[in-house]
């Protein structure tokens, strides 16, 4: 045997085994054991600030209101006893300094707590466990391509299509007039039930449709929406950097179902339900 040739076999051999040796560094989350699967617990929230930047706006009564801030306090004993090593927040990663700056403030009496469901629930819930911070894990720029091929509004409403755009992004004041008559737990129960979140998701199918041969905005916009949750997906699996995470998310609950749908089959996670925690703070008794 030729030293051209074993030198040959030795290059190939250094090759296997460097390649072997990167597959072993490199650890998959289809590959994750459930030992080595973060717990994460997903919430649905109201957007309490009333900030209607949402497609479909739900007016939420003020939950700075001494009742509302008594409830809120039962909701954050009650979800503090999940004990997450870290808590995430949809808010633009980019302001992550300023969701710092506002929970060392709160913490030291110098920033008081807006409407905000971050606020209200998640530094609250945070300053309980002793958390160094918060998490900013948002993502909610420009998607690939032009705003004309996303903008499937101005498309339905010139193209006929204006009846079935306004069916779809329809109110509730059935919703509406409920939570002013149901405690904060309850909306959350509500908002986090199975089958509310599963009629949730089904309204995006229906976005879908917004389209014709020639002009497809509808889907497009699904896409770029499915596209916003998989890169939240991906800074949650970036902040959870070891098994022992137990990560909670407070989010808008039109993003629960796609996020937990990719938290849970990724293998990346294991999914916590919230359901029994959210129970306890409905049946609190205060004195």
């Amino acid at each position: 045997m030729s030293y051209r040739f074993n030198s040959y076999l030795i290059g190939i051999a250094a090759l296997c085994a460097s390649a072997l040796a990167q597959s072993q560094e490199v650890k998959l989350l289809r590959d994750r054991t459930e030992a080595e699967r973060p717990a994460i617990m997903f919430i649905g929230s109201p957007h309490l600030a009333n900030h209607n930047r949402d497609v479909i706006t739900t007016t939420v009564p003020d939950v700075l209101m001494p009742e509302r801030q008594a409830e809120i306090a039962d909701v954050v004993a009650a979800l503090a006893r999940f004990k997450p090593t870290k808590i995430a927040v949809e808010l633009a990663s980019e302001k992550q300094a300023e969701l710092h700056l506002h929970y060392t403030g709160m913490l030291a009496g110098s920033y008081t707590l807006s409407r905000n469901e971050m606020d209200q629930f998640g530094m609250r819930i945070a300053a309980a466990n002793k958390l160094p911070t918060m998490h900013a894990v948002d993502w909610n720029k420009m998607p690939p391509g032009q705003i004309s091929d996303l903008d499937y509004q101005a498309w339905a409403k010139s193209n006929g299509m204006g009846e079935r755009l306004a069916a779809m992004t329809a109110t509730s004041p059935l919703n509406d007039a409920r939570m002013k008559t149901t405690p904060v737990a309850s909306w959350l129960i509500e908002n986090n039930a199975p089958e509310k979140l599963a009629a949730r998701h089904r309204r995006y199918f229906d976005y879908a449709m917004l389209s014709n041969e020639e002009a497809k905005p509808g889907a497009n916009w699904v896409a770029s929406w499915y596209g916003r949750n998989l890169k939240i997906f991906g800074n949650l699996v970036k902040l959870a950097d070891s098994p022992k995470d137990r990560i909670l998310v407070i989010y808008g609950a039109g993003h629960i179902p796609l996020l937990r749908e990719f938290a849970v089959q990724s293998g990346a996670f294991t999914d916590v339900d919230p359901m029994p925690l959210l129970r306890e703070a409905a049946s609190a008794k205060r004195n």
